[in-house]
């Protein structure tokens, strides 16, 4: 369960993702669950590494590949992936075929090797012209310079001299400088992992979740006494679900325990349903 929070914190800093499958398992309810969750996060490109490929009983074996790329390709289509836009690259981590470079037991693969395919990521336009908007990921105090919080630009221009807002915490500072790599730099853009030191605040007035921008645009959020309507898929729920049901709700860095109110709608094989009792396994509701 720990390991899920911290994957959901990495992916909802990136652009791009490698979905390992190890060609002797194929995919199982983790390769599911971290499929739909890059989808559902915002990762737009993907890479996907078939992994093990030298294990015995698959033993470089084109149609084992075949097999595990037609089974991956399956799942992607419903996490909403189009898998034509998809490298998949049969590796083995352990002896480093196709990792850096090609290997002489793949004659029948042409595609790149797995460093080919990452270096073959595009990078994603800068939304500079939006408002900015900085999740909070921690918040460190150092001695000798501050509060310092820490995050990834994601919309907007970070830069120094100027009062920042956190929503929720509805706190506000100057930013005094922002670092990237022991580096001090003016400002900060979309796709930077910064940390800033913030003048006139404690280290416990800013929290994880929040998310920094500008007084004359705000974050907005949602506050402990609102509701909002939201759309969600059931994947790997060990009972029933129904009205009373209290998940952990994750948003950006954000992790906020929420209760189910209303069910509105859901969807599955059989079709629609208005004001269901309760939800299983497989189900899509609002």
């Amino acid at each position: 369960r720990d390991f899920v929070k911290n994957m959901i914190t990495g992916t909802s800093q990136a652009d791009a993702a490698v979905l390992n499958v190890a060609a002797n398992d194929g995919v199982n309810a983790q390769t599911k669950e971290h499929a739909f969750l890059a989808k559902v996060l915002g990762v737009k490109e993907l890479i996907v590494n078939i992994n093990k490929m030298d294990i015995s009983g698959v033993d470089w074996s084109e149609d084992k590949y075949k097999s595990a790329v037609e089974e991956v390709s399956n799942l992607l289509k419903m996490a909403g992936f189009n898998p034509a836009d998809i490298p998949f690259v049969p590796c083995s981590a352990l002896a480093g075929d196709n990792v850096f470079n090609k290997s002489d037991n793949t004659p029948w693969y042409s595609g790149p090797t797995l460093f080919e395919a990452i270096d073959a990521v595009e990078m994603p336009p800068k939304p500079t012209d939006r408002p900015l908007r900085l999740p909070i990921q921690d918040v460190y105090k150092i001695s000798g310079i501050g509060t310092v919080p820490v995050g990834k630009v994601e919309t907007g221009v970070l830069e120094r001299g100027k009062t920042v807002v956190f929503n929720p915490s509805q706190k506000s500072a100057e930013v005094k400088d922002i670092e990237m790599h022991h580096t001090s730099h003016a400002k900060a853009e979309p796709g930077d992992n910064v940390g800033f030191n913030v003048r006139g605040l404690a280290a416990d007035d800013i929290r994880r979740g929040d998310v920094a921008g500008y007084s004359d645009s705000e974050p907005t959020y949602v506050r402990h006494d609102e509701h909002f309507v939201g759309q969600i898929q059931l994947m790997d729920i060990p009972k029933a679900v129904s009205v009373g049901y209290t998940p952990v709700f994750h948003a950006h860095t954000a992790q906020v325990a929420v209760k189910f109110m209303e069910l509105l709608e859901k969807t599955n094989k059989q079709g629609k349903e208005a004001n269901p009792s309760f939800l299983k396994n497989g189900d899509a509701c609002l």
